[in-house]
Order: C-alpha cells, then sequence, then structure tokens
C-alpha cells in the first residue's frame, strides 16, 4: 500500500517556521515528508533538513518523496524523544526550526494491517514502531479493568469509559480478544443505542486512548518540548500541530512555561528565582484550519497548531 497523508496545516506551518535557506531544521514526525518538502524547497544548498520517523513504511515513503534532496537532507529512524542524542551524534549542537505533526497518519489509519482502524476486522495492534513487542491486544487483555477506565477516560474522553472497561473485562474472561472486530462490538454492547444512533462511530475514542497508551504518545511529547526548545538558536521556531485536546495543553503550557518560568510568588517585587524567558510564545491562540481546509480534508478537523520562538536573549 503506498504512503499517502494528507499534510494538515501545511503553508500554516511552513511560514510560521521562517525558513532561513542554510539554515537546519528538522521534521521529528516525518511521515510522508508533507511538511518536509516544502522545507527543502526553500533551502539553498548549505541548507540542512532532518527527518525523523519510528515507522518504518513513513521512512521509505520520505526518502523517495525527498530523493531529490538527498545532499541536503538526513532521514533518521526513531522516535522524536531521541532527537537531541540524534543530533549529537551527527555533530548538529543547534538547530533553526523544529515541525511536530502529532497524531496518526492517513496511512496507518487507512492500511488495516496495521490495526489502527475500527472499520475492519483485523489484529489488534496499533504499532506507531513495529519494532515494539507491546502491541494493543497486550493492553486488551492485561490491563486491571481500573487501568482500562482511567485510558479510556482520559486519553479517549469517553463518558462511557467505566461500561467500556467494564465490557472488556467481562468478554476477555470468556476469551482473549485478538481482533479489532472483536472489541469493536464489546465496545457497542457498552455504549446505549440512542447514543450509538446520533454519536460518531461508537469505538473511536477507545481506540485512540489504546493507541495514546500503546504508543505513549503523551509522555514522549511532556519528557521532550523542553530539549527541543533548547535545541532552537536564537530565533528559531518550534511549530507543534496536535490532534487531541490533551496534546495541546502540554504543548500550551510547556510553551508558556519557557516563556515565564519564573517560580515567585506573585505578591514578591521582582524576580528573585533567577529562572530565565527562554523565548516568546507566538500563538496566544491555536492556529485552526481554514474553512476551505477543513472541506478538503475530515481528518483536519481537531488540529491546532502552536509556535514558540526561542530567544536566547530571553526577550
Amino acid at each position: 500500500m503506498e504512503f499517502k497523508h494528507k499534510s494538515v496545516l501545511l503553508n500554516e506551518t511552513i511560514d510560521n517556521l521562517n525558513v532561513k535557506p542554510d539554515g537546519i531544521y528538522v521534521d521529528g514526525t516525518l511521515g510522508g515528508a508533507g511538511h518536509a518538502s516544502q522545507i527543502c524547497k526553500l533551502l539553498s544548498a548549505t541548507g540542512r533538513l532532518i527527518g525523523i520517523d519510528q515507522d518504518d513504511a513513513a521512512i521509505a515513503a520520505a526518502s523517495e518523496r525527498l530523493r531529490e534532496y538527498k545532499n541536503q537532507t538526513t532521514i533518521i529512524r526513531s522516535n522524536y524523544c531521541s532527537m537531541v542524542p540524534e543530533l549529537m551524534k551527527r555533530g548538529i549542537t543547534s538547530v533553526d526550526g523544529i515541525v511536530l505533526d502529532l497524531g496518526v497518519s492517513s496511512y496507518q489509519l487507512d492500511n488495516a494491517e496495521r490495526g489502527f482502524t475500527y472499520r475492519e476486522d483485523v489484529p489488534l495492534d496499533m504499532r506507531m514502531d513495529q519494532r515494539q513487542e507491546r502491541t494493543a491486544e497486550t493492553i486488551v487483555n492485561t490491563y486491571s479493568e481500573s487501568d482500562l477506565y482511567r485510558i479510556i477516560r482520559d486519553y479517549g474522553e469517553d463518558k462511557f469509559a467505566k461500561n467500556i472497561a467494564k465490557h472488556i473485562c467481562l468478554a476477555r474472561a470468556e476469551a482473549p480478544i485478538h481482533t479489532t472486530g472483536e472489541l469493536t462490538e464489546i465496545i457497542k454492547r457498552a455504549i446505549p443505542m440512542k447514543i450509538r444512533a446520533t454519536g460518531g462511530h461508537p469505538a473511536k475514542k477507545t481506540f485512540q486512548a489504546i493507541r495514546i497508551e500503546l504508543n505513549q504518545e503523551l509522555d514522549v511529547l511532556r519528557d521532550s518540548l523542553d530539549g527541543m526548545i533548547d535545541l532552537l538558536n536564537d530565533g528559531g521556531r518550534i511549530c507543534i500541530i496536535t490532534f487531541h485536546s490533551l496534546e495541546d495543553r502540554i504543548v500550551k503550557t510547556i510553551f508558556r512555561r519557557n516563556e515565564n518560568p519564573c517560580t515567585c510568588p506573585s505578591n514578591f517585587p521582582v524576580c528573585v528565582c533567577g529562572n530565565v524567558s527562554k523565548g516568546k510564545v507566538i500563538t496566544r491562540k491555536p492556529i485552526l484550519p481554514s474553512e476551505e481546509e477543513l472541506t478538503g480534508n475530515s481528518r483536519s478537523q481537531s488540529a491546532k497548531l502552536r509556535v514558540f520562538e526561542r530567544r536566547i536573549s530571553g526577550v
């Protein structure tokens, strides 16, 4: 299956990156190289792009798409949480811009074999990095009812989380749950008929929750952002596209903390904590897809772009 993915907020991201022709840029979620190829078009012969992705299919697709820029690009199979050490290995200690397009790609969703889909009956997988041993099947069959409830409630934001977790545990007591179809039927039984008739697909939120838990998506984001901001040169920018409210909250909070890291009580007349600002939040409110993009790409519906600019001077 060909790797296809329509980049969301493409023009808005590239515009906010302020690409310098001779700069060094990192796409930490390379995917099909939609954002990366646009960056490469703006680079001179001395500019450089480093693309990182943990999905082997994405690496293959991006390598082909960026072939004409092979002298300016370096492609690394890894998780973006390893960005700093991976760049250090290659002698890169600072960059001019970073892009993260979070979430799951259209290819991963549409390729049924990857097990992200609730629309076909395939093995429960959902691994973004297929070198990883643990799969979605592991979570569904081994997590306690309280842990299943927690992830479906927090990561899926599903108000029927408690009942879904209960139904999963009852079903697996009879026989292990192996496929997406089996899980989808269990979820349907846990949700009232009238809700199923009016809402979106009943399994969507639970599948999202399991995927986030399996791939540790929120922890990776939370643990990586400060290091990526430190990697930026003066005036360099990091642009992050999120698709989930919890992701967006993490980005918003960490950007704000890097802009204003002061921990002094509000009644102190001057700052004495010594924490220095690392830059400025460019997007006080997130940038959202245009009506045209929403019409042309339904998967852009929940996308939000936030931008932070590094300022070494702190002002």
